[in-house]
C-alpha cells in the first residue's frame, strides 16, 4: 500500500475542512495517509482517519495544505529524498502550489493517481559560525529593528563585488526569486535556470544592483566591524546572527527538493496568474 504524508498550514482553521477531504480521497484510493501527532491536535475530528506516526519516514508523496511557507517546510523536510511535494494553496499567493483550495479534492485525487509532473528545485546552503542550513527559497541578512543601518560587503568566487550601507541582503534561488528578491526589484529567474541571484534590501546607494551568480561560485557576505549583528534567516525562518566583523558563505546546491505539479502547468503561466502580465 502506498503512503502519503500530510503537512498543513500553521493556521489550522483555514485547512481543517480540506484535511477531511484528503482523508476521504486517500481512503477511496487505497492509500495510507500519515501525519505526526501535531496534525491530529490541530484539526481534531476532521483528522479522524489519519494514521498518526512518530516520523513520516519516506512516503511516496507529501500532500501540503497551506501556503508557500508550508510547502517550503515540506520541501526542506524531504530534501534529498526524492519525495514529491504536492501543494494545495491555503495561503495568500501560493506560487509553489499545484492547485487552489477550491480544487483540493480533484487535485489530491490526481496526485494519488500519479497524474503529476515534478520539478527539481535547487537550494542554497548557508554556513554561519560552523552551523549549516539549507533553504529552497532564499537566505536573508537583515538589520534588527531599531538598529543602525547595516554595512555589508559581499564577494563572489573570491572577488569583492559590493560594499553598501543597507537594510540587508538576499540570496535567492530561481524558486525564491519571486519572493523577497522581487520586492527588491531583483530579476525573476525561471525554474530550471542554474544559478542564483543576490540583491540588496533598501541600499543607500544609487548604483547597487542585483546580480545573477553562476552555480559554482560561492557567495561570501561580511558584516562590517563596529556594527550591530545582523539576523540571518533561511526561507523566512531565523537561523543565526552574523556578528560585527564576521562573514558567512552561501553555496548553490542542485536538486534539493522535488515539487509536484499537474501536467500542463508552466512557470510562465504561473507568473501571469499570480502576478499578472510582466508588461502591458
Amino acid at each position: 500500500m502506498k503512503t502519503a504524508a500530510l503537512i498543513t498550514h500553521s493556521h489550522p482553521p483555514a485547512a481543517t475542512e480540506a484535511v477531511a477531504i484528503a482523508v476521504a480521497v486517500a481512503r477511496e484510493a487505497g492509500w495510507r495517509l500519515v501525519a505526526t501527532k501535531d496534525e491530529l491536535e490541530k484539526h481534531g475530528a476532521a483528522a479522524e482517519g489519519l494514521e498518526v506516526v512518530e516520523e513520516t519516514g519516506r512516503p511516496d508523496v507529501c500532500l501540503v495544505l497551506g501556503g508557500d511557507g508550508s510547502i517550503l517546510h515540506a520541501l526542506r523536510r524531504f530534501a534529498h529524498t526524492g519525495v514529491p511535494v504536492f501543494g494545495v494553496n491555503f495561503g495568500t499567493v501560493g506560487f509553489l502550489a499545484a492547485v487552489d483550495r477550491g480544487e483540493a479534492a480533484a487535485g489530491i485525487r490526481r496526485a494519488l493517481e500519479g497524474e503529476i509532473e515534478t520539478v527539481e528545485l535547487p537550494g542554497l546552503e548557508v554556513t554561519v559560525n560552523g552551523a549549516k542550513e539549507i533553504g529552497l527559497n532564499d537566505v536573508t541578512l537583515a538589520r534588527r529593528p531599531h538598529d543602525r543601518v547595516a554595512e555589508l560587503t559581499y564577494g563572489i568566487a573570491g572577488e569583492e563585488v559590493g560594499h553598501v550601507r543597507c537594510d540587508g541582503l538576499v540570496a535567492a534561488t530561481p524558486a525564491g526569486s519571486t519572493g523577497y528578491n522581487l520586492a527588491n526589484q531583483g530579476p525573476i529567474l525561471a525554474w530550471g535556470v542554474e544559478g542564483y541571484v543576490v540583491s540588496y534590501i533598501s541600499p543607500h546607494s544609487l548604483t547597487a544592483r542585483a546580480l545573477v551568480v553562476a552555480p559554482a561560485d560561492v557567495l561570501y557576505v561580511g558584516n562590517a566591524p563596529a556594527r550591530e549583528p545582523v539576523e540571518v534567516a533561511v526561507d523566512g525562518v531565523q537561523f543565526a546572527e552574523l556578528a560585527a566583523g564576521a562573514a558567512l558563505e552561501v553555496r548553490f546546491v542542485d536538486s534539493v527538493g522535488r515539487l509536484a505539479q499537474l501536467p500542463g502547468s508552466s512557470f510562465y503561466q504561473r507568473i501571469r496568474e499570480k502576478f499578472g502580465h510582466l508588461a502591458v
